[in-house]
């Protein structure tokens, strides 16, 4: 079974519905790690040295947080400007995380098909999520097709759409524990 470090990063936790429910899920798998960022560091000040040694004991990366102004929310993207350092992460000798396995697990608020040229925010998740793969790419990472919940503001209203994202979820996290 491969080691699953689950980078949670969401500033209203017991807010969020969906986030708050697929963490109670991921909770229940003995091989995945939860690692909440906003509330390890709700003063905003990462331990780097604590943060690249926790790396280091995963096999597999799983970032998941909300989609804010078309990215990830402040926190992790401080974590990622800090952690994944020239050197460590990439560069010379930057070899630390070459061939880790990286998930990103997203929510958004708008549906499916805002995410499209045509939708209302012109692009496709993959185009918009670019940045981040580029990242996993540069640190010699396996990027993953992220996995995307959509239009979770209505999500808790269609208890058949909850149960199959749940499902998804856990199968995901299953899958990526057994090394598929």
């Amino acid at each position: 079974m491969q080691s699953v470090l689950l980078i949670l990063t969401h500033p209203n936790l017991q807010q969020s519905k969906i986030n708050y429910h697929l963490i109670q899920k991921a909770n229940q798998l003995d091989f995945v790690h939860i690692h909440d960022l906003c509330e390890i560091y709700a003063d905003g000040v990462i331990d780097i040295e604590s943060e690249q040694k926790l790396l280091a004991e995963f096999d597999i990366v799983v970032f998941q947080h909300p989609f804010y102004w078309y990215s990830a929310p402040a926190l992790l993207k401080e974590w990622f400007d800090l952690v994944l350092q020239y050197g460590y992460a990439y560069g010379p000798g930057g070899d630390s995380l070459k061939g880790k396995k990286w998930l990103s697990v997203i929510t958004t608020g708008g549906g499916q098909t805002a995410y499209c040229k045509t939708g209302h925010n012109r692009f496709t998740m993959e185009q918009l999520l670019t940045p981040i793969e580029q990242t996993a790419h540069l640190c010699q990472m396996e990027y993953l097709a992220p996995f995307v919940v959509h239009g979770t503001g209505k999500l808790f209203d269609d208890k058949v759409r909850l149960d199959q994202v749940s499902s998804e979820y856990l199968k995901t996290l299953r899958l990526l524990g057994e090394g598929a």
